[in-house]
């Protein structure tokens, strides 16, 4: 007579109708697992007669060089950075990097986390699409340390313990509209970015900062919503020029934002960096070499890749607790895109 087959996690998941990784967390006993579902899975695994081999699961665990690496938009040249430095800090220390991206939706992101989760990574590092709640990614990723970049996650996750690695947002975009205001802007707009995003409304605020600081009003019109990529700043360029008061410059939400407003700016006549001033955030790569060469605020995306595998590694290998928010600094670096005011049309 054949040995009976061996029941496993998947097959009390189908039986349930929960992820594999509902399960899992059950096993690990999470208190992310809802009592009547941890309940059900429990009855499931005493009827199929399903053994957790804890020791296997223990070792796996401990001996596990992967990490997790969810980004929401590789096609960004910043994420791209970012992405390289973490691939590089977790290689020194003999790890691999499991690569997703969201694409900016929580609904993918969930996917790309769950199917991450099979391969029962040491930690995550998530730098989380738009609109991430907190309780979701608490459900799926259970005890798995975690480093959240970039964003801050709405709502508190019921007590989900995280890192997180930011940018000086507030700081950065007060620089850089003091800049424009020191050329001797006064008619200066935001532009791009979401305004429900928690980076976007850091640097609206201190470019609002910034604007009382020197007496100037800021007009709603000139806060110009877009996604934070080239191609639809270029397209909502048109917004800037739509009132009666046009502005003279812009403090653009991030570097791929600003490159694509000096390419709609050519639409209406205007030349950046001789009559409009443009200003961008990050210092990707190709900011020094655009025409004109973009001032803008330098966040090393590679180093904060670096930094951010060096903070999740140490809750691995070290237990670390939690740490505090760690804000990093940034500084703007002047170049040709910043003109002071010349005659706009």
């Amino acid at each position: 007579m054949s040995a009976r087959q061996r029941v496993t996690v998947e097959d009390i998941a189908r039986a349930c109708g929960v992820s594999r990784a509902t399960v899992s967390l059950v096993l690990r006993g999470s208190p992310l697992v809802h009592r009547d579902t941890r309940q059900r899975v429990e009855e499931e695994m005493k009827r199929q007669g399903y053994v957790y081999n804890r020791a296997a699961a223990n070792l796996r665990r401990r001996v596990s060089n992967s990490v997790a690496l969810v980004i929401n938009d590789l096609s960004n040249p910043f994420f791209a950075e970012f992405a390289s430095g973490v691939d590089e800090a977790l290689g020194g220390k003999g790890y691999v990097t499991l690569l997703g991206c969201s694409n900016e939706s929580p609904q993918r992101q969930q996917q790309v986390l769950n199917s991450l989760m099979e391969h029962h990574p040491a930690a995550i590092i998530l730098s989380p699409a738009e609109n991430t709640d907190a309780r979701d990614v608490a459900r799926v990723v259970g005890n798995t340390p975690v480093v959240v970049f970039n964003r801050m996650l709405d709502h508190d996750g019921d007590g989900f313990d995280h890192d997180f690695l930011g940018l000086d947002n507030r700081g950065g975009a007060m620089q850089a509209t003091a800049h424009l205001i020191e050329r001797g802007h006064r008619d200066i707009a935001f532009f791009g970015g979401h305004a429900h995003s928690s980076s976007c409304q850091e640097r609206r605020e201190g470019y609002r900062d910034a604007m009382g600081k020197a007496g100037l009003s800021v007009r709603d019109e000139w806060l110009v919503e877009s996604a934070p990529t080239r191609v639809d700043a270029c397209a909502r360029s048109e917004a800037l020029f739509s009132g009666k008061t046009r502005p003279t410059a812009a403090v653009c939400y991030n570097d791929a934002v600003a490159l694509g407003l000096m390419l709609g700016l050519a639409h209406h006549g205007l030349h950046p960096g001789i009559d409009f001033a443009v200003t961008g955030f990050d210092d990707i790569p190709e900011a020094a070499m655009s025409m004109p060469a973009l001032t803008t605020l330098v966040a090393d995306p590679r180093a904060r890749g670096r930094q951010a595998a060096d903070m999740v590694l140490r809750r691995v290998e070290h237990a670390t607790p939690v740490s505090p928010p760690n804000i990093v600094p940034v500084r703007l670096v002047e170049r040709t895109s910043s003109p002071q005011p010349g005659s706009v049309p």
